[in-house]
């Protein structure tokens, strides 16, 4: 068995301070040293913790990923799509309930047999994490040479491979709506491109803009492509999780996250986790067509979502709907001058131009540059 305290002061003494994750009772011992004596960021799924950890990494912070093996699947997406592509690697441990030969509650049982194999599928390399401890330091070391070279590396954890580290008193967060204003008139309806040249001729020095994926980045892209930009592709609705780990993580810096209604709906629970810790220096813009415009034009069902409402229920400080683009320019400039965790809605007109390009810098050339900008 590993002393949790001994081997998380390994992981502090390279680097590893930031963690997120989804609990497990195999984990729950590094999961409690990481949040008695690191930053620990709660996650409602396991696909927002790895787009929270690579939001920390742009922000200059080696990140921790803990799941449970049953989770796995729900971080698949930005694992193969954000991380991989990206090239942000993080440090993951990932338990193995399920083991064959050990008894366990039945729904292990599959994922139990093809943990590792998941892993092999994504590339990712993993050993199985030992119980020796200088093994497991020698190891440890291992893996962090592969992230410091920009790969992911993880941990497959055994049952009873931690001690026990007994979990330190948590003070909840108290975040609270202070300014719902909610729709007044109708809609002027402007295009997804209008809307997003507003907001990109809104940003300052000290601004990072990060567009979902699909058309949005397409768009913004076109607009101006800049070194302070960032262009999701895949990892669907990962955005808002990803500008969360930047934001908490360099509160020097403006960040806005720009979502589509599909996207937001795919990982609704992010918007709870982003009230939860509100930090001062997000804003959050959703632009709403009500349709999944990059890939046919196909409904979602935003019609029936009151995004205010969630938004303003979940801890955003501020929450406005916006009627036009007049609106947008100063509600923007409001936040830059006055903070708080704060949400816009817009809803926008269906369809975008013809012939709409695809950015030209590759994903890792683009995560590359916005590191360089951030720390410029």
């Amino acid at each position: 068995m590993l002393d949790t305290k001994e081997f998380g002061a390994a992981l502090k003494d390279n680097g590893f301070t930031f963690y997120s994750g989804v609990p497990c009772s195999f984990l729950k011992d590094l999961i409690n040293f990481a949040i008695n004596h690191c930053e620990y960021i709660i996650a409602n799924n396991e696909g927002d913790a790895v787009a929270t950890c690579a939001g920390a990494y742009l922000g200059g912070k080696k990140s921790v990923f803990l799941c449970q093996n049953s989770g796995l699947s729900n971080a698949v997406s930005p694992l193969t799509s954000l991380n991989q592509i990206f090239k942000i690697p993080i440090l993951g441990f990932v338990s193995l309930r399920g083991e064959p030969g050990l008894p366990d509650e039945p729904q292990h049982e599959l994922m139990g047999k093809i943990t590792t194999s998941m892993l092999d599928l994504m590339r990712i390399k993993w050993e199985f994490l030992s119980n020796d401890p200088s093994q497991a330091l020698n190891q440890l070391k291992n893996a962090n040479s592969l992230v410091e070279d920009g790969e992911s590396f993880f941990f497959v954890v055994k049952k009873g491979t931690f001690s026990l580290e007994k979990l330190l008193t948590q003070f909840p967060n108290n975040s609270a709506n202070r300014l719902r204003v909610e729709k007044t008139r109708s809609d002027s309806l402007p295009s997804r491109e209008a809307a997003l040249e507003c907001i990109n001729n809104a940003k300052d020095i000290d601004t990072l803009i990060f567009a979902t994926t699909g058309k949005t980045g397409r768009e913004l892209y076109e607009i101006e492509d800049a070194p302070n930009n960032f262009y999701m592709v895949g990892s669907m609705g990962c955005i808002s999780p990803l500008a969360l780990g930047l934001a908490l993580t360099r509160n020097d810096k403006k960040v806005i996250a720009i979502d589509g209604d599909g996207s937001m709906l795919m990982r609704l629970g992010a918007i709870t986790t982003n009230g939860y810790y509100s930090p001062s220096n997000m804003l959050h813009l959703v632009l709403d067509n009500n349709s999944y415009d990059s890939t046919g034009g196909q409904l979602t069902i935003s019609q029936n979502v009151d995004f205010i409402g969630l938004a303003a229920a979940a801890g955003y400080s501020d929450v406005f709907y916006i009627h036009n683009l007049t609106e947008l320019q100063e509600r923007i400039e409001s936040w830059k001058k006055n903070r708080g965790l704060t949400l816009l809605y817009l809803k926008i007109a269906k369809g975008s131009k013809e012939n709409l390009g695809r950015p030209k810098i590759k994903p890792f050339e683009v995560k590359d540059r916005i590191i360089r900008f951030i720390n410029e």
